[in-house]
């Protein structure tokens, strides 16, 4: 009942998220609060119910290409066991029904959709056919579902449905309910604003667990008159890998990867380019310096081609390049590249090392302070 998700935004994600922007209100689909909708009265003018076959149509879909309607046009009854009995949740052919709305509605331990075997029971038909008409199970209606106009639905008999049925007129609805996931376009439950969508990867979660575990474990302490107290509990998690995903999600280019430098693995890669010992121990030099400043540096001695390895520093997206060559060397310089900014500089051998430290230094700086800059 208390949980907040941290999600980054990415068009990967595998989390469907919806976000008011007038009040911020955001939510996991799952949990997002909808807007009840303030429907007319019955309609007085729509036509008596009739019989439609629909033969082999089972799914909303099939039923809606063979009638000739939108999906939202045809309410979707399912059946779901409760461990009270079997009770039918009925929504727009184009939504999705959300269990766990439905299962705290009904205030119940859990929520399952019912074997074949009770749908046949509880609806007289097999899977696919079921109707809130005549039905003698509880009936839960979302608040989607219009009393002013006519709807299709399934007759509770096989290979058979139903047109010109109206909510109200032919099946009772006491009350409605919040019953589907949230969808991009639907009335913030906060505000009444509407909603967008979006995608994400979920990185953290933390949810209150009250005194639920502590309780079964006796797991107490004393208060401050000496009396025990169950401990209220709480769970808090990072995922790793996920944060991994969700920075390489918003921060690469064509070329590969770009760490920002809090949570790059190295902070600078060294290229030795150079065939020579001069070369291989002025780029080892810098290493040890850099490293006794407390810089991170990730070293690429092999016997590569320098194009495999400025490949392969693009890919691997470490924020700073430092490039050690023979030609540099003879002119006293080495090559520097911001991954970011993807441009190469040439700085002062003599000066490169307390460059990239200060930089270096700059940017964790600039990190504490929160600069997004």
């Amino acid at each position: 009942s208390m949980s907040h998700e941290f999600h980054v935004l990415a068009d990967t994600g595998e989390d469907s998220i919806v976000s008011c922007p007038d009040c911020g209100y955001t939510a996991n689909v799952e949990k997002a609060e909808i807007q009840a909708i303030q429907w007319g009265e019955e309609s007085s003018s729509a036509e008596e119910m009739a019989t439609v076959p629909t033969p082999g149509k089972h799914s909303v879909e099939d039923v809606s290409a063979f009638l000739g309607i939108q999906s939202a046009d045809l309410l979707k009854t399912l059946i779901f066991e409760t461990g009270d009995g079997p009770v039918a949740v009925v929504v727009p052919g184009d939504r999705e029904v959300n269990p766990i709305k439905v299962k705290a509605i009904l205030d119940v331990e859990a929520v399952e959709l019912a074997t074949d075997d009770v749908v046949r029971e509880a609806t007289g038909a097999p899977v696919g056919f079921a109707g809130p008409v005549g039905l003698k199970i509880p009936i839960l209606v979302d608040h989607h579902i219009r009393n002013d106009r006519s709807y299709a639905t399934g007759a509770n008999a096989g290979d058979t449905h139903l047109e010109n049925v109206v909510p109200g007129r032919d099946f009772p609805v006491s009350e409605r309910h919040d019953l589907t996931m949230g969808l991009g376009g639907d009335p913030c439950g906060r505000c009444g604003g509407s909603f967008g969508f979006y995608r994400g990867i979920e990185v953290g979660h933390v949810f209150y667990l009250g005194t639920k575990y502590s309780d079964a474990m006796n797991a107490k302490f004393l208060d401050k008159d000496g009396k025990g107290q169950s401990i209220e509990m709480g769970c808090y998690g990072i995922g790793i890998t996920r944060t991994m995903a969700a920075a390489v999600e918003q921060n690469h280019d064509e070329y590969g990867m770009v760490w920002p430098l809090n949570i790059a693995p190295f902070e600078v890669v060294v290229l030795d380019l150079g065939k020579d010992d001069e070369v291989h121990q002025t780029a080892l030099s810098i290493c040890d310096q850099l490293e006794a400043a407390g810089v991170e540096v990730l070293f690429d001695d092999r016997k590569e081609r320098p194009g495999v390895k400025f490949k392969d520093a693009d890919l691997v997206g470490i924020p700073f390049q430092l490039i050690v060559g023979k030609r540099g060397l003879d002119e006293g310089v080495v090559e520097f590249k911001d991954r970011s900014e993807g441009e190469k500089n040439r700085l002062p051998l003599d000066t490169a090392v307390d460059h990239i430290v200060g930089l270096v230094q700059e940017v964790r700086d600039r990190l504490k302070l929160g600069d997004d800059e």
